[in-house]
């Protein structure tokens, strides 16, 4: 890395990235990550922090490429999904479809594996292949009602519910989302996309959402 000045430079200009992400700041967060990622390209923390701000900053193909080395560097699949959907936002499907089978070889968590199959699914839901989009998600428990669900099952009628209702399948969507908003009213936008389906026939006027990139949570 250099001298003992470069060094603490480096660790300087990487803790004032880190805590531009934490303040939400992600351009800036990602040019600084970017100067550190040049200096220092197989250090795993440093790609992803970089990755996860360009992430944030809707930068696809940098976070892809930040997202992608840290996978390299570490094997660790947790980062795949959002790299899928990196891809999706930029309409490159089957190089979706293909991490998405290389996250399912890398034995993710639970969690991880769920992130991955929400994003395929509304990959294809993209494509108006809609029925294939809900029978990953029911495969992978959505259509499960629990009393105090976790948060990945949450996920889950989140996504299944927006397929439902960009299928045209209200009622299914309404039921998913008002199942949302009794366990957590605050979860997502699930109480204004249930005000907007009503209790009724669909509104054929009512603006037609793409479903958002993903959700997850990030560190």
């Amino acid at each position: 890395m250099g001298s003992a000045a470069m060094r603490e430079r480096t660790v300087a200009t990487l803790t004032r990235a880190a805590e531009a992400y934490d303040r939400k700041r992600y351009e800036e967060a990602l040019r600084l990550g970017r100067t550190v990622a040049d200096a220092t390209p197989g250090v795993a923390p440093v790609r992803e922090l970089t990755g996860l701000a360009a992430y944030r900053a809707e930068r696809w193909a940098m976070a892809k490429t930040h997202l992608r080395a840290h996978f390299a560097l570490t094997n660790s699949p947790e980062h795949l999904p959002l790299v899928m959907d990196a891809d999706r936002a930029n309409r490159r499907y089957r190089a979706v479809e293909k991490t998405f089978a290389e996250l399912e070889e890398s034995e993710p968590s639970p969690d991880v594996l769920a992130e991955g199959r929400i994003v395929l699914a509304a990959t294809w839901a993209d494509q108006a292949h809609f029925d294939r989009a809900i029978e990953l998600l029911v495969r992978a428990g959505a259509s499960k009602n629990l009393r105090n669900p976790p948060f990945r099952l949450v996920r889950l009628w989140y996504a299944l519910a927006d397929v439902y209702d960009r299928s045209g399948e209200v009622t299914s969507a309404r039921e998913l989302f008002a199942r949302i908003v009794a366990t957590d009213r605050e979860a997502y936008d699930a109480s204004e996309r249930l005000s907007e389906l009503g209790s009724g026939a669909p509104n054929k006027n009512r603006k037609r959402r793409r479903a958002p990139i993903s959700k997850k949570r990030l560190a």
